[in-house]
């Protein structure tokens, strides 16, 4: 167990962060797996609105540093050329 105050400190801010870092990215899996059985019903409609509700958050967490820019611009372009497959 850490001993100096500064020590104490970083373990409680460590924790804190963890916590809302665990929400944000279960909230984003969330909204990605809605998307994902948008997509495999075959549902266009409501897949392009489960996009729409997806693509700022995940621009979202790639400013908290959940993701990297690159990681979120590979999933919502295969996400989108997915969506823009299925037949109308």
């Amino acid at each position: 167990m850490a001993n100096h105050k500064s020590s104490l400190k970083s373990i409680r801010q460590t924790e804190r962060k963890t916590k809302v870092n665990q929400a944000r990215r279960t909230r984003m899996r969330t909204y990605i797996r809605k998307m994902e059985e948008a997509i495999t019903s075959g549902q266009k409609e409501y897949a392009q609105k489960a996009f729409r509700e997806m693509e700022p958050l995940i621009m979202k967490e790639v400013r908290h540093n959940l993701l990297h820019i690159n990681t979120a611009a590979r999933k919502l372009s295969r996400t989108a050329a997915r969506i823009k497959a299925l037949a109308s």
